[in-house]
């Protein structure tokens, strides 16, 4: 992480947990799931765990985790953050074909990151590989954007890659504000939503000292019964599907799809 001149990964790992909020009710979801399997005396996998945002809560409560993700920069924030705790470990791995040896009671999918599975297959072999590392009756989780259709429209007809308005965020290592943009678009053929985010970083004067970009980033984007059919093909049964991590029922005005599974 300590290169003169940061890739993009890394800046855009630097910036997460500033950028990422927690979802209301999330983190305690996840614990009181792992405080069941810590009760069993088994551990916790968070696939696509980024920079260790959900996994190293849970690790704070006596779980064992094992995150795994695709980027090393990610990654290098999560053992940053976790130095010194002998229960959290990072694995880089593709979401699709990884083995690490061991089984979990419980693994969760949190923050859309499922949706980076693009294709059948792909989300297909994520699941089977999740399914491989559980228990016998061992509980996945996976929390989905619930489709606002209202917003795939807008990007159908005009709004695709117009830049949404400014948030800014302060750097956590050089202090200065970073304003940050994004841009979607949408293939209704494949249900792919893709984002472009600008980042640019303020000098103290108000001018932009630096200016990165990433993207398109494709996000594919699954519906309620494309789920359920996904989640039975791969051998779980579905115990409970939440609109939000209050576990309220799904509704026309929930933003989020929570499922909870069993593996058969």
């Amino acid at each position: 992480m300590g290169s003169m001149n940061p890739s993009v990964d890394e800046r855009a790992a630097e910036l997460y947990d500033v950028s990422v909020p927690d979802w209301p009710g999330e983190i305690d979801f996840y614990r009181q799931l792992a405080a069941e399997a810590r009760s069993r005396a088994e551990a916790v996998l968070e696939v696509a765990c980024g920079t260790g945002r959900v996994a190293i809560r849970l690790a704070q409560g006596g779980t064992h985790v094992t995150g795994i993700d695709r980027s090393a920069a990610m990654l290098d924030v999560a053992r940053q953050k976790s130095a010194g705790m002998s229960n959290a470990r990072w694995v880089q791995a593709d979401m699709r074909s990884f083995d690490l040896g061991a089984t979990f009671g419980l693994a969760v999918i949190p923050g859309h990151s499922f949706q980076h599975m693009l294709t059948p297959d792909d989300q297909m072999a994520c699941l089977a590989c999740v399914r491989r590392h559980l228990t016998p009756g061992g509980v996945l989780v996976v929390h989905l954007d619930h489709l606002d259709v209202a917003w795939l429209g807008e990007l159908v007809t005009g709004q695709a890659g117009i830049l949404t308005p400014p948030q800014e965020v302060i750097h956590p290592k050089t202090g200065r504000r970073v304003r940050t943009t994004q841009a979607w678009s949408y293939e209704r053929s494949t249900q792919t939503a893709s984002l472009t985010t600008v980042w640019e970083e303020i000098g103290a004067n108000g001018t932009v000292v630096d200016r990165w970009q990433r993207g398109p980033m494709p996000l594919h984007c699954i519906c309620r019964f494309e789920m359920e059919h996904l989640l039975a093909r791969a051998g779980f049964a579905v115990t409970a599907l939440y609109g939000d991590f209050g576990r309220g029922a799904l509704t026309d005005e929930s933003s989020e799809m929570v499922w909870v599974t069993r593996k058969q």
